[in-house]
């Protein structure tokens, strides 16, 4: 079993402060300080130094925390194939995501995951990406379902986690009911460039992902409105006061006021969303329980709930 004063250095090398990684790990600031004193001192090694008001790792500890790695994804695996060769699966489980994925992917997985396995607490967990990567490190959760524009890290190079594709999640266009294009079943980027738009804010994935479509349709849309929420989004629509790009998971089904249309031509985009975990869990039987199962729920999820909303 690895010491789990080495998790919490982890984690402090993520976060970089004590009072971040006692609010990740569920700990006290003093548990967390004691913790790593107590790690040095059984190490006989430097592995942080003041900074200030703070703490850094030296140059030691970020070696530590490196090699680290590669041990951590070791021990997953014969964690995970230890449990698999008696059939046995741990008693608590964290899931992580972000709202969208929470409320229509993570929420719809708990009854069935507790079908099969009605020992386990499975802990649901809404995070922005970021917080969930930190909270996979922490080993609070154990899948964090994230778009992957917005982790904030790069997968593939990596060694601390690994991704799975769930879906890829088109975008729509939404405009208001009464809209000359609302009754439409398709329609093109071009058709709407001159209506006044709502997007998130500069510099934000979302942001990006809207200005990709235009530039790859050869188009410069007109921002009249910037929302960093759905719901304010939608609500703007609703009001007549623009139209905008929403994702195929994110329901209308209670905002009669607003129309979805599909995208036709060049430029349509897509958020690709996924599964992440620690390097070497992948194939514990929950994790792969749950992947199956969100896979199988996304797939539903846009085959048909969403698809009849407006078809």
């Amino acid at each position: 079993m690895i010491d789990p004063r080495l998790t919490t250095l982890r984690t402090f090398a993520r976060c970089g402060t004590v009072a971040a990684t006692a609010e990740l790990m569920g700990y006290s600031p003093s548990t967390v300080s004691a913790q790593l004193r107590e790690l040095q001192q059984a190490l006989g090694l430097t592995l942080l130094a003041r900074d200030g008001r703070g703490l850094r790792l030296t140059a030691t500890g970020k070696e530590l925390v490196r090699r680290c790695d590669a041990l951590f994804a070791q021990w997953e695996q014969i964690r995970a194939a230890s449990a698999n060769a008696g059939g046995q699966v741990p008693g608590q489980f964290g899931i992580g995501g972000f709202s969208t994925a929470a409320s229509h992917l993570i929420a719809p997985l708990l009854p069935r995951l507790r079908d099969l396995h009605p020992s386990v607490e499975v802990q649901v967990m809404e995070a922005s990406p970021a917080r969930c990567f930190d909270l996979l490190v922490a080993e609070r959760i154990d899948v964090a379902v994230v778009v992957s524009m917005q982790g904030e890290v790069l997968l593939e190079a990596d060694p601390r986690f690994e991704k799975i594709t769930l879906l890829d999640d088109p975008l729509d266009v939404m405009v208001p009911a009464d809209h000359r294009l609302a009754a439409r079943e398709r329609v093109s980027l071009d058709e709407l460039v001159a209506e006044p738009w709502v997007t998130d804010r500069p510099g934000s994935a979302y942001r990006a992902l809207f200005t990709a479509a235009f530039t790859a349709a050869g188009l410069t849309p007109r921002i009249a409105h910037e929302a960093t929420e759905w719901g304010t989004a939608i609500a703007i629509v609703g009001a007549g006061a623009g139209v905008g790009l929403l994702p195929r998971l994110v329901s209308l089904a209670d905002t009669p006021g607003v129309r979805r249309v599909r995208l036709t031509g060049p430029g349509r985009p897509s958020r690709r969303i996924i599964a992440a975990l620690r390097t070497g869990s992948t194939e514990a039987q929950l994790p792969r329980d749950s992947i199956r199962i969100l896979r199988e729920i996304a797939q539903d999820v846009l085959d048909t709930h969403l698809a009849g909303e407006d078809d």
